[in-house]
């Protein structure tokens, strides 16, 4: 195999891997849009083992005569607002007031909306206890973060039942994304309340608007343990019920991921948990929970106990995510693992230092644009060696092609002859076949990370470059920068030996148009990278190309 078939598979290899995300895209499953006012109704999980002490079969559902089921509380702290209903107390809308919507940037982002049911529940299990289903009433108090406030409460309380009064309370705290639900459970009654507590996302099936329909992110559920590491799970496993994840553990948490942000409910160390996740049959569509059961303190006759549960609900920004990785001591909640919800792909080792220099760069420069220029340089300038070798090769076979058409012509009925010749005049020539190709297959794992860390990356979501560019993780609305990169290839083409195969020289002219094709739809940020990549490619390989052949052209003529 020479040089050429060696580069054309490469290239194959990588147009595949993309069209192979694209059709994972497409071929997830479509439902309708939900009725805004659409909720998946189930029933609240049970724990497959105990535990802690035996626990009647299944929750009670309470409700209160004449009240509003539909009815919402607000609370709005500096980075969103937030919207509570009171039937369940679940956590329905959040909205991001630094994140713009995909589709309409006029409006804010909402991570939990009713058009995915996405929401975040919580309830107990155990006997007439509350659950997501039951009908709370709001304690008053102020539901916004005013002044030089650090949090802000919202105290919901369900209908006391059989002498147990139960309060969930949630705590919202300045420039944080991590919510704290706390169930409080007051034992009035005689006999002990041992209860557990389960904590669940609901999500539909369909990935979140705005995504390109050549790039796709994983959506879906993941949970982590010290165990089992990190395990995400797709949707249609779950419906198939072959999902295989970790299930039991006293350390980890679940979360529901998607393209640059994440909600995951994040239970204490050491607490042992049930993890599970179920397709809600008596939905209209295809919807989705995943949660954990976690055991709740035994209240005693005359006591009051608690349990607390964060919920974190954000961007998939990495420094957070981080923070929240360590240990209390050093200022986390122990959130182990956490960063690996940001979706690096298979190159996330390396992957996730190269995303490391991007922040850096953008810490000195202030903007994600120069950020990327800056970073493909310093890459281009990482792998000098390698490819100036390849060039190099390319170069040389540059100046060998007529002789390698007149052998051709020569042999062209004998197939082995020809090869003989072919490696005689490599031989010869000093040549190696593979030299233009083995640099590029080595820088190649590098360049798939870095596609990989800027679709990943939610910096740069709603980041802007220059001029028209106003959001680098958005398609460029007027196509400028697919056209130079469509551009810049056509010229690689052209500095590259043209192969004495018709059919091979046709595919190679044809790439630069079906890559083209797919950059269209790509997010300038990624874009960005790869004309930068294409411009500085284009310098070293002229420069190169043009010093080989002013020095061995006319000896080239003579051999002919």
């Amino acid at each position: 195999m020479d040089n050429r078939r060696l580069l054309l598979l490469i290239v194959f290899s990588f147009s595949l891997v993309m069209l192979w995300d694209a059709w994972q895209k497409y071929s997830q499953p479509k439902a309708a849009s939900p009725a805004a006012s659409a909720v998946a109704e189930a029933p609240a999980p049970k724990p497959s083992v105990n535990l802690h002490a035996p626990l009647p079969s299944a929750p009670v559902t309470t409700d209160v005569a004449g009240a509003d089921k539909s009815e919402t509380v607000t609370v709005r702290t500096d980075l969103y607002v937030a919207e509570v209903a009171k039937q369940g107390g679940d956590l329905v809308r959040l909205e991001f007031k630094a994140y713009k919507d995909s589709n309409n940037k006029a409006k804010n982002f909402a991570l939990f909306e009713a058009k995915h049911q996405y929401l975040a529940q919580s309830g107990l299990i155990g006997e007439s206890l509350p659950n997501h289903k039951t009908l709370f009433s709001v304690t008053s108090g102020n539901r916004e973060l005013a002044g030089d406030a650090r949090t802000v409460e919202l105290r919901l309380e369900a209908p006391v039942s059989n002498g147990v009064k139960v309060t969930k309370i949630y705590t919202f705290t300045r420039d944080s994304y991590l919510i704290d639900v706390t169930h409080e459970i007051e034992n009035q009654g005689e006999k002990e309340v041992a209860a557990h507590v389960y904590y669940q996302l609901q999500r539909d099936i369909n990935a979140p608007e705005g995504e390109s329909s050549m790039v796709s992110t994983f959506t879906g559920p993941a949970v982590y343990t010290d165990q089992e590491k990190f395990q995400k799970v797709d949707f249609a496993d779950i419906a198939k019920g072959k999902a295989k994840f970790a299930s039991k553990a006293d350390n980890g948490w679940i979360a529901m991921v998607q393209h640059y942000f994440v909600a995951a409910w994040i239970p204490e160390a050491g607490l042992p948990r049930e993890f599970y996740m179920r397709k809600l049959e008596s939905s209209t569509h295809p919807v989705v929970s995943a949660g954990v059961i976690v055991p709740a303190p035994v209240a005693a006759p005359g006591a009051k106990v608690a349990i607390s549960v964060p919920i974190y609900a954000g961007p998939q920004i990495q420094v957070i995510l981080e923070q929240l990785a360590k240990p209390k001591a050093e200022g986390g909640i122990g959130a182990q693992g956490l960063p690996l919800v940001v979706d690096y792909g298979w190159l996330t080792v390396i992957a996730a230092p190269i995303f490391w220099c991007l922040e850096a760069i953008n810490k000195l420069v202030g903007n994600w644009g120069w950020s990327i220029v800056l970073l493909t340089i310093a890459i281009k300038l990482l792998f000098f060696p390698l490819s100036a070798a390849s060039y190099k090769s390319m170069a040389k076979m540059r100046t060998v092609t007529p002789r390698l058409m007149a052998l051709k012509e020569r042999y062209g009925d004998d197939r082995q002859k020809l090869n003989q010749e072919m490696m005689a005049l490599y031989k010869r020539e000093k040549i190696n076949p593979l030299g233009g190709c083995l640099p590029i297959a080595v820088q190649i794992p590098v360049f798939i990370a870095l596609y990989w860390a800027l679709l990943g990356a939610v910096e740069i979501r709603d980041a802007p470059w220059i001029l028209w560019i106003s959001d680098l993780s958005a398609a460029d609305p007027y196509f400028v920068l697919p056209v130079i990169m469509v551009v810049t290839m056509l010229v690689q083409t052209k500095l590259n030996p043209t192969p004495p195969d018709p059919i091979q020289a046709k595919v190679m002219m044809m790439m630069p148009f079906i890559f083209g094709a797919m950059f269209f739809f790509f997010p300038a940020g990624l874009v960005l990278y790869w004309v930068v990549n294409n411009l500085l490619s284009i310098a070293q390989q002229w420069q190169i190309t043009r010093m080989i052949e002013s020095g061995g052209k006319a000896a080239n003529d003579s051999k002919i």
